[in-house]
């Protein structure tokens, strides 16, 4: 069977689990606590790092980024990409973004402070980071929101790996309440969206101990 170790609160493991659901592979999912350093886990990504998924074949394929692009040229009947290269270079550019820029300003700041900071016993949350977070999160939700009212999806046409990054760090913070939707209507639509299709129903469906998701978290209708 092939496995994807993870985290529940990890953007870029929700992103490879929507992304295999899309291509309907199935897979395992199996908790890798990074902080405790297994051997063997680090014998497949010395980046002691989330996701690695490891193919039927024993292959393990380390980081999101790189595993979206193996899961491109491995399974090519449906690609998440776009047809033309302008949509895949649109695409890649979007997914960077949100992969880069807006973990690093916004989830980062909120979802590691509030909860990996805790589970991984590095202290208390920066009061400061967390301030950081919130203004660049209305910063990014409102560029969300403008892609969403200008195009079907954010990357143009089609559904595809800019969705499903960009998907991944908002369920995650929204799994906290940490987004007003009423403030970002055109964001919500298309997160609306993002919730109806199957592929996002494990996502919806995550509890982690300790935070309690809002009413709306797996609510299809907000």
């Amino acid at each position: 069977m092939r496995t994807l170790y993870h985290l529940p609160l990890c953007p870029f493991s929700r992103k490879v689990r929507v992304v295999l659901a899309e291509r309907k592979l199935p897979f395992e999912l199996k908790v890798e606590k990074v902080w405790e350093r297994r051997p063997e886990y680090l014998e497949m990504n010395p980046a002691a790092t989330v996701p690695v998924l490891v193919e039927q074949n024993g292959l393990p394929i380390p980081d999101s980024s790189v595993i979206c692009e193996y899961l491109e040229e491995a399974y090519p009947d449906i690609s998440l990409l776009g047809r033309s290269l302008a949509e895949r270079v649109e695409t890649r550019r979007l997914a960077a973004w949100f992969d880069g820029r807006f973990y690093q300003e916004v989830t980062k700041n909120l979802v590691g402070e509030k909860y990996l900071k805790r589970l991984l016993g590095r202290g208390n949350p920066d009061a400061t980071a967390i301030r950081t977070g919130f203004t660049s999160l209305r910063y990014h939700m409102e560029y969300l929101g403008y892609l969403a009212d200008t195009r079907k999806w954010l990357a143009g046409a089609a559904i595809g790996l800019a969705d499903f990054a960009a998907a991944a760090h908002v369920s995650c913070l929204d799994f906290g309440g940490d987004i007003d939707w009423e403030k970002f209507p055109a964001a919500r639509d298309w997160y609306a969206r993002i919730k109806s299709r199957p592929s996002f129903r494990g996502i919806l469906a995550d509890r982690v101990p300790g935070i309690i998701p809002p009413a709306h978290y797996a609510d299809l209708d907000f």
